[in-house]
């Protein structure tokens, strides 16, 4: 999968027409976190103790093996919406938040229909 990792971009959706390359970096972070699995572990780290979370925790509340979480992980790290930490042999995960703004952002909807 090829991923891009979204760069502070545009003005919310429905105030302003996004350009093209503004609407695929936005689609593709959104079809990023469509898949429930992913959505889901980002919730879960977002909700994590002191805000971030092993992946030795995250696999038992998703009923998934270890490395199908990593997976998951991965391509949430790779898009910029995650940020890892190696501690020894486990990987630590925390929400990161500026990307993670750019999406809430866009879909900013207070303000539509001026």
């Amino acid at each position: 999968m090829d991923v891009q990792t979204i760069e502070p971009c545009c003005a919310p959706v429905l105030q302003e027409a996004l350009s093209v390359d503004e609407a695929g970096q936005l689609a593709a972070a959104f079809k990023l976190l469509a898949d429930p699995i992913r959505l889901r572990l980002l919730s879960l780290v977002a909700n994590s103790p002191d805000g971030e979370a092993c992946v030795c925790d995250l696999t038992a509340p998703l009923g998934r093996s270890q490395p199908t979480v990593s997976h998951h992980l991965s391509a949430l790290t790779a898009a910029g919406l995650l940020e890892r930490e190696q501690r020894g042999r486990w990987a630590y995960f925390r929400v990161a938040e500026p990307r993670v703004a750019v999406l809430r952002d866009a879909l900013d909807l207070r303000g539509a229909g001026r």
